[in-house]
């Protein structure tokens, strides 16, 4: 919180911290939700995200209240191909933008969550002597988090054993609404909202961003066996994949199938379902531990590896089942996963198991370091 003189929590003056986690949710997500934990402590606090045109920070960090400074983005190229021979200059170009916006904001910490923002930002915060923390969300690291986690010793991790040097299980910082939530308390309100049924078993299906049509059609084979036997579905298809299920209806008079093509309140629809069908992004990991609801896990089947991973640890808790891309069918929805949903105990054990691993404060974690580093440096202005 902020001093009563009007200093900020170092104490000479408002607290300046720049967060580089552009391209995707599962960066921006956890940076905000820092900024906001940063903030609630000490409104005179001073944030200043970094990314770049092309991501979808560019509508989000806005949206959120939090100034933007873009800086040129920097893809690394796979394998051999031309564009390595331009990479050092390219690089070159990005750090010295995000260097200037380190300086003009007078930043006392820099905090990374990886991404293409991450590794110029590193590499500027180290050469203008601005301390460093690295966030890593996920399972397996990349490039951008390997390196800046040489840099610095201040390096937090979402989930254990996460081969990161000095990485500290701190968690994943999530949006208060979904950190807070109670969600039998919000339950009836929140089927409700959904119009959704108050006493039927139900399923709450999202693939996210990305990886949505393959749950969703798996969805659209299987929903008249589900409502059939009473398991009402909340279906968000993805603004993208509305086609895919767009001739789908529950037969009439059994339980609901809602279709919706994306929610701006994941904590209400956290709080509708008894179990949900998704694939297993770090973020979506965290949230569905914190909030103690029961997942099936269809990782991603491309990339490192790293959605298997990120799953691993709340399945081996029974906090979730975990089901191969190549295994997720209409039959296997209203088979094995119907199963599940009509046992309602197996279900309640199954959200024990899962809240057990949840980490509800790992903003407030993840804030300390920050601060920690901030105060490594004598601040001046």
């Amino acid at each position: 919180m902020s001093t009563d003189n009007g200093t900020g929590l170092g104490g000479r003056g408002p607290l300046s911290v720049v967060l580089a986690g552009g391209g995707t949710g599962g960066h921006i997500e956890p940076a905000l939700a820092l900024a906001d934990a940063l903030v609630r402590a000490d409104p005179s606090a001073v944030v200043t995200a970094l990314g770049t045109e092309r991501g979808l920070e560019t509508r989000v960090v806005p949206a959120r209240g939090y100034r933007l400074e873009l800086i040129p983005a920097v893809p690394l190229p796979r394998g051999l191909r031309l564009e390595l021979a331009s990479l050092p200059l390219r690089i070159a170009r990005s750090v010295r933008a995000a260097g200037g916006v380190l300086d003009r904001v007078h930043a006392d910490v820099l905090v990374g969550f990886g991404g293409y923002v991450s590794l110029p930002a590193y590499l500027a915060a180290r050469r203008h002597r601005v301390p460093i923390v690295v966030h890593e969300s996920n399972a397996v690291p990349g490039l951008a988090n390997r390196v800046g986690a040489r840099l610095t010793r201040y390096v937090a991790v979402g989930l254990p054993g996460t081969p990161l040097p000095h990485a500290q299980h701190v968690g994943i910082p999530l949006r208060e609404s979904i950190s807070g939530l109670d969600r039998v308390a919000a339950g009836p309100g929140a089927r409700e909202h959904f119009e959704l049924l108050p006493g039927a078993p139900t399923l709450l299906v999202s693939g996210g961003s990305q990886g949505a049509r393959r749950l969703n059609l798996a969805i659209g084979g299987a929903v008249e066996r589900l409502t059939g036997a009473g398991v009402q579905v909340l279906h968000v298809t993805g603004p993208e994949n509305v086609d895919d299920v767009s001739g789908v209806t529950a037969a009439t008079g059994n339980a609901p199938y809602v279709r919706v093509p994306f929610v701006d309140r994941m904590d209400l629809a956290y709080a509708a379902a008894d179990m949900m069908l998704c694939r297993s992004g770090a973020m979506t990991c965290a949230e569905l531990a914190a909030v103690g609801l029961p997942a099936a896990y269809v990782p991603l089947p491309h990339g490192n590896g790293e959605q298997r991973r990120n799953a691993e640890p709340v399945v081996r808790a029974g906090g979730g089942v975990l089901v191969d891309d190549a295994e997720l069918s209409a039959d296997w929805v209203a088979g094995p996963l119907l199963a599940l949903l009509a046992d309602p105990r197996r279900l309640a054990a199954m959200a024990i198991a899962a809240a057990s691993l949840g980490r509800r404060d790992a903003d407030q974690r993840l804030l300390a370091m920050v601060l920690a580093a901030a105060g490594s440096r004598g601040r001046s202005r």
